[in-house]
């Protein structure tokens, strides 16, 4: 039935990409293997984790709030974490495409220095189509408040040293891995070389059998 799910939503997803909505930056450099991945970690100690810190499979997404690619794709992110609660967890690289990007990272930092990373996050991206590509993302705001954050304590704490590292370094390691596209994803180290959300779901799925 998932798998069943999944393939009309890979119909569905189809449908968006051909009508201009999803957001892909060139990734044709001779090939998708990044060059440089083993100098580089995918993940981070400071990265936030969406699952069970534990669990033995991990996607990496290079993400960018404001990409309407990661749009598309959150769903079904979703639901690949759903079908395997104890087994996956999901780590959030931020990258820097689009106007606006920066700052929703730091509304969301904001939000997961005050326990609400995850609502806030799905709060704006559902938002995203009326704050995409606006610099001072209102919307994003706006979204963020309807999720709970205190929009006072993260204005005054956005700009912190902490905040500033974490952009910083995932600049640093998305220049070093080569990642061009948004969204870029790696399942226990293995990239995703056809994005879509059944292919997602089968690289996750193999992972997951390869444990049994």
């Amino acid at each position: 039935m998932q798998t069943r799910t999944l393939v009309i939503s890979l119909l569905l997803f189809c449908l968006v990409v051909f009508a201009g909505a999803f957001v892909i930056y060139d990734r044709s450099q001779g090939t998708n293997e990044p060059a440089v991945v083993e100098k580089t970690p995918l993940v981070r100690d400071y990265s936030p984790v969406i699952g069970p810190e534990d669990a033995p499979v991990t996607i990496v997404e290079f993400f960018d709030p404001s990409c309407e690619g990661c749009r598309a794709m959150h769903p079904y992110v979703k639901q690949i974490q759903a079908a395997y609660p104890d087994n996956v967890r999901l780590v959030l690289r931020y990258v820097l495409f689009h106007k606006g990007s920066e700052e929703a990272v730091r509304i969301l930092e904001t939000a997961r220095e005050q326990g609400i990373y995850e609502p806030v996050l799905d709060a704006v991206m559902e938002a995203q189509p009326k704050w995409h590509d606006d610099p001072k993302v209102t919307a994003a705001w706006d979204a963020a408040a309807s999720a709970g954050l205190d929009v006072e304590a993260a204005r005054a704490g956005m700009n912190s040293p902490e905040i500033d590292g974490i952009i910083q370094q995932d600049a640093a390691d998305v220049k070093a891995v080569g990642i061009s596209g948004t969204p870029t994803f790696y399942v226990n180290g293995d990239i995703l070389s056809r994005l879509g959300p059944q292919e997602l779901y089968d690289l996750v799925t193999s992972k997951v059998e390869s444990l049994e």
